[in-house]
C-alpha cells in the first residue's frame, strides 16, 4: 500500500511542478518518477534545514515533494542546456 501512496504523491507533486515550471514534457510515468525523485530531494532538503517534511498524503508531504520536483526539473534543465 505504501508504494501506491508514493506513486500517487509522486504524480501529484510532479504534476504541480510541471505547472510551476512550464515547458517540461512527459507522460504519466515521467511525471510520477519526477515526483518520487522530487519527494526524496525535498525530504532531504527539509531534513537538512531542520524542517518537518511531512509524509504520505499530507499537505506538507505534497508541498515538500513539489518543492523537490521543482529543484529536479531546474537541475535537469541546467544539465541539458
Amino acid at each position: 500500500m505504501n508504494i501506491l501512496i508514493m506513486i500517487l504523491v509522486g504524480f501529484i507533486a510532479g504534476t504541480l511542478a510541471k505547472f510551476i515550471i512550464p515547458g517540461f514534457g512527459g507522460g504519466f510515468i515521467v511525471t510520477s518518477v519526477l515526483g518520487i525523485v522530487g519527494s526524496l530531494v525535498g525530504g532531504y532538503a527539509a531534513s537538512f534545514l531542520g524542517l518537518a517534511s511531512g509524509s504520505g498524503l499530507s499537505i506538507a508531504g505534497i508541498l515538500t515533494s513539489t518543492f523537490g520536483a521543482v529543484l529536479v526539473i531546474l537541475a535537469f534543465k541546467l544539465i541539458n542546456k
